[in-house]
């Protein structure tokens, strides 16, 4: 119990803490040294206003029936297969409400060959527009033969496959239905790290069921052509197709995959950008496929420590492995070890850049493509073709026509484990370079950094080697104190190493 005093003592610390004086006599409020906790955010009436626009997507392939003594390998198979889709699509598809159910057993007289309708899986979908366009992604309807659309009321509608594209996993189909809600798009550049974000969708075959999380990073390189969307969404196998909403009810990202080391979610989820996906919906809408540009070359990542060796600074760029013959890369002038450092002056600061501003680009565009050669930079123009099909790597020739000119080396290149000769004519043909050395062995320092018998050096530093001469020149001129960087070609590939020299 306090006495007189001590109340009055309390009253003061009390009076002293809540207000300070200031020396011109104002009264200033103590601010709280615990700031203001924010309320979770409520996700009930955003429920209400997008969930009608989510839809579940049922997906059903033919397949030819067999019977006769086939029946206990086809047994085994559609166990294979059940467990296939059960663990990607989470989904036991025989107990799937709706499938068909499989008959008694055929008799072993020889019969007909017939279709029989099967389960493939069960994902999630959301509508684009009133008139019936759902966006989904593709791995969700590949190789079906027939798509069925469940709205939120119950309605099922046969869906058509407007087209689909691997390559981004983005798909549209089309229902014969009107006025239906449809998903607001939202705009993604203004979409914050930390920011609450909801998804809707069929896990393991269950409608409608809501996950939020936020987002947890953005331009995440996961794909070739897309640079995803990071959350903490709980994600499960049929949640895929299904839409990532923001507070303010926008579609931002079209759920497509997860990271897991088990099969199922364990904190890691993928999204894939909705103005990407819109962008490639448009295609689809329009052509029924997307059209992509090329320019026929294969990159690579630039190490730092080459970048510095050779003068371009930092790591930004891409290296030019090897050129398409007759691409448009050739046509250009682009070579092989050249330094990508701009895309229609964009920089490229890594590889998985260039294909994505390369295929954002509409094929017959002339475009500049700025290269980092032998130490400058220049411009070069390129008529951006359309993408196809990839071809198989030729194949470098197994055996010389003509027999090895003889190793000549100096000293400086010894010091590095290297003895080279020229190339014949036949060997830059076939190369299609103007010049170089060819290696004949690499020991020490050389082979510490992976060089070997029958590389090409093209370059030294950033000077071009048209043979043993113009290289034994350039290793002169080098401090031999410090790594010594060379442009090399092993069959149809061209790289760099940094060669640390024997002291």
């Amino acid at each position: 119990m306090l006495t007189l005093d001590g109340r009055k003592k309390f009253r003061s610390t009390l009076l002293a803490c809540a207000m300070a004086v200031t020396a011109t006599g104002a009264f200033l409020p103590i601010v709280p040294a615990v700031a203001q906790v924010r309320a979770l955010p409520d996700f009930t009436d955003l429920v209400d206003q997008v969930g009608p626009a989510v839809v579940n997507i049922r997906t059903v392939e033919r397949v030819a029936q067999r019977g006769g003594s086939g029946g206990a390998a086809n047994g085994e198979m559609d166990q294979e297969m059940q467990e296939f889709l059960r663990r990607f699509f989470g989904q036991n598809m025989p107990n799937m409400p709706g499938a068909p159910r499989q008959g008694p057993r055929s008799s072993p007289q020889p019969q007909e060959p017939q279709e029989e309708s099967r389960p493939r899986g069960v994902g999630s979908g959301f509508i684009l527009s009133p008139d019936g366009y759902v966006m989904t992604n593709a791995h969700v309807v590949e190789d079906a033969s027939e798509v069925v659309v469940t709205l939120t009321d119950k309605r099922e509608f046969k869906a058509r496959i407007i087209g689909a594209d691997k390559r981004t996993d983005v798909a549209v189909v089309k229902i014969d239905a009107t006025g239906l809600p449809a998903l607001k798009v939202g705009d993604v550049s203004k979409l914050r790290v930390g920011e609450w974000v909801m998804a809707i969708g069929s896990p393991f075959g269950l409608e409608n069921t809501v996950t939020a999380g936020i987002v947890s990073a953005k331009q995440r390189d996961t794909g070739d052509y897309l640079p995803f969307i990071q959350t903490d969404v709980a994600i499960n196998p049929g949640n895929s197709g299904g839409p990532l909403i923001n507070m303010r009810g926008e579609v931002v990202g079209i759920n497509s995959q997860i990271y897991s080391r088990s099969g199922g979610f364990m904190g890691i989820s993928f999204s894939i950008p909705i103005d990407e996906a819109i962008r490639v919906s448009e295609q689809l809408r329009t052509t029924g496929r997307v059209s992509r540009g090329r320019i026929g070359v294969q990159i690579d990542r630039v190490s730092k420590d080459v970048a510095e060796s050779i003068g371009l600074g930092s790591g930004q760029g891409v290296l030019v492995r090897s050129v398409e013959a007759g691409s448009p890369g050739e046509k250009a002038g682009i070579e092989a070890g050249d330094i990508i450092t701009k895309f229609d002056g964009k920089v490229v600061d890594k590889p998985s850049d260039l294909p994505r501003m390369v295929g954002n680009t509409k094929p017959g565009t002339r475009s500049t493509v700025t290269v980092f050669r032998r130490g400058a930079s220049r411009d070069l123009a390129v008529t951006i073709a359309e993408i196809e099909p990839d071809k198989p790597a030729r194949k470098a020739s197994a055996e010389r026509e003509e027999p090895a000119p003889k190793p000549a080396s100096s000293a400086a290149a010894k010091a590095l484990g290297l003895a080279v000769s020229d190339l014949s004519d036949a060997q830059k043909k076939e190369l299609k370079v103007r010049g170089g050395v060819r290696i004949e062995s690499a020991t020490d320092a050389a082979a510490r950094v992976g060089l070997k018998e029958g590389d090409v050096i093209l370059a030294v530093g950033n000077v071009e080697v048209s043979g043993v001469k113009e290289f034994d020149a350039a290793l002169a001129k080098l401090d031999k104190s410090k790594p010594v960087s060379v442009l090399f070609r092993r069959g149809d590939w061209a790289q760099y190493a940094l060669i640390r020299p024997t002291r």
